[in-house]
């Protein structure tokens, strides 16, 4: 009999979980409650939807996201696959055309033969081999038992979205595409970013504009002990930290000059293509919570965008996720129950990227746990075997999400001053040992997609 495993949760790390149980010859029941219920983040119904940036960081395999993403890849990860066929320009970063990059996933698991997609909300945990990867939008009754069951409280942080305009809007006699200090240029090429230039005066008329602005109340969470994750802070709050903290933060203008004067201005605001027709662009890292109509008077003082059409507004909202330290292992198996697993953001790992790779590993392990073989975690030598260790051994009473970084990797047998050649060995030292890792479990090639 073909043993069958719940997936709770249609975002990136339940649907690679899916998709890898699926492949592997399990029956699989993937839950997603969108549209019967909504998340107030999400746009769509589409499986594996990207609720915040299109990129899923550097690709470069010397950055810690472009060591992740080998990592990926060497696991047979389909939503890579999928990202990587859905790619926008976006010079050394894998950013997607977000509405493709659903579209493809949405369609590979409706399309299996052994995957049942279940538009429903899951009130309870099932008494049954089990992945919970809702994220960190987590439905309220759920949360409930899921902390019932663990005994712990939840922690949260609050989260925020970046606007979108159209291109055409976009003043160009201002505006100039350009990669910082060229990277990921091609000949005949300026760049992928746009970027729009602020003097000293125009930086501070907007930082003024963007301090007195108006922010949205937050009455539908919790506002006590209010948390940010601190690389998707608003920048309202960033400004509020010191008057040149966004000239050093999201707005530096480090390795771009402005065609008009030769020189480097003295912020700017980058735009990174949002879909593959190149008609939509997000302002980098400018997630924020101004009242909506405020927001268009604040963001329309950067030049460039004086006369911008917004798409989306920024938006603010409260990530969710689970003490991961007292409650998981390192393979993300539930410590109080052995067909129990988590993935994703609701584990405490941040980033697309990390979401992805998580829910691979959670759909190999308890495979391997219905198999009766011992459950596999990467050696923390890898980005993903650092990142797993990370979230289930940090401090407890401390506990905040961690994306990839080389800081979280055991450090070098020999040192090296150089900040490139140290991470290009740190990257050389993952992939030789995942390599081995993988060839050790014998992962088994995955059945027939359409079988």
């Amino acid at each position: 009999m073909v043993q069958h495993v719940n997936v709770i949760g249609g975002g990136l790390a339940g649907s690679e979980a899916a998709w890898q149980l699926a492949r592997r010859g399990y029956n699989v029941k993937l839950f997603e409650m969108r549209p019967v219920r909504q998340t107030g983040a999400h746009a769509t119904n589409r499986l594996g939807e990207l609720v915040c940036s299109n990129s899923l960081g550097s690709k470069m395999a010397d950055r810690a996201s472009g060591v992740l993403q080998n990592e990926l890849r060497m696991m047979r990860s389909m939503l890579l696959d999928a990202a990587e066929a859905s790619a926008v320009p976006a010079g050394g970063a894998l950013a997607v055309d977000r509405e493709l990059f659903a579209q493809s996933v949405t369609e590979k698991l409706e399309k299996h033969p052994l995957v049942e997609i279940i538009r429903e909300e899951v009130t309870d945990i099932p008494d049954e081999p089990t992945i919970i990867a809702t994220g960190p939008l987590t439905a309220d009754t759920l949360a409930q038992k899921i902390a019932a069951l663990s005994g712990q409280e939840y922690l949260y942080f609050y989260d925020a979205l970046a606007p979108i305009v159209t291109f055409e809007s976009i003043n160009m006699d201002v505006a100039f595409f350009a990669n910082r200090y060229g990277h990921g240029d091609v000949e005949g090429k300026d760049g992928d970013y746009i970027n729009c230039p602020l003097n000293r005066d125009e930086y501070e008329t907007f930082v003024n504009a963007l301090l007195n602005a108006e922010k949205k109340e937050l009455r539908e969470f919790e506002t006590e002990d209010l948390q940010f994750f601190e690389r998707c802070m608003p920048v309202e709050y960033i400004a509020a930290r010191g008057f040149e903290s966004l000239a050093f933060g999201p707005m530096r203008p480090v390795g771009l000059t402005d065609p008009r004067t030769d020189r480097r201005p003295h912020a700017v605001v980058q735009l990174r293509r949002d879909n593959i027709a190149g008609s939509l662009y997000n302002l980098v890292g400018f997630q924020t919570n101004i009242r909506y109509g405020q927001q268009k008077d604040v963001l329309r003082l950067i030049p460039g965008l004086e006369n911008a059409e917004f798409i989306r507004m920024g938006q603010m909202h409260r990530n969710t996720f689970i003490n991961s330290p007292t409650l998981l292992e390192p393979t993300m198996q539930f410590r109080g129950r052995e067909d129990l697993y988590f993935a994703g953001q609701i584990t405490g790992v941040e980033g697309y990227v990390g979401n992805i790779a998580t829910g691979l590993m959670a759909a190999i392990n308890i495979a391997r746990h219905m198999e009766d073989k011992p459950t596999w975690a990467p050696p923390r030598e890898t980005m993903l075997g650092a990142m797993c260790y990370y979230v289930t051994h940090a401090e407890a009473k401390h506990f905040q999400p961690m994306k990839a970084n080389f800081g979280i990797l055991p450090e070098l047998p020999q040192r090296i001053k150089n900040k490139r050649e140290r991470y290009q060995a740190y990257a050389a030292r993952a992939t030789e040992a995942m390599q081995t890792s993988l060839e050790q479990i014998n992962l088994p090639d995955p059945i027939a997609e359409t079988p």
